[in-house]
């Protein structure tokens, strides 16, 4: 299992949007994507869990992957979300 804890930096926070081009990404992969926030972990590749979170800026949040493609698919997700400066 692979992990990463950023820090959501968009001042809207993890809105619809970046949401969604993550969603897309993780979505592409066959690991088992999740991402947590204040204790609520959700399927990364489900649009309404991501919005259900309601990750504001400023906020941790932690994206886990575990599967055979586990390393590509966080590095991917990682790169998605920083190239959308929505984390740091």
């Amino acid at each position: 299992m692979k992990e990463i804890t950023v820090l959501v930096v968009d001042p809207v926070g993890l809105h619809a949007r970046p949401a969604t081009v993550a969603v897309n990404a993780a979505s592409k992969f066959k690991s088992d994507v999740k991402v947590a926030f204040k204790e609520r972990s959700v399927n990364m590749k489900s649009i309404m869990g991501v919005m259900s979170l309601g990750i504001p800026t400023q906020s941790e949040i932690t994206i886990t992957c575990e599967g055979e493609d586990e390393e590509s698919a966080i590095a991917t997700i990682e790169d998605i979300l920083r190239t959308q400066k929505v984390i740091q």
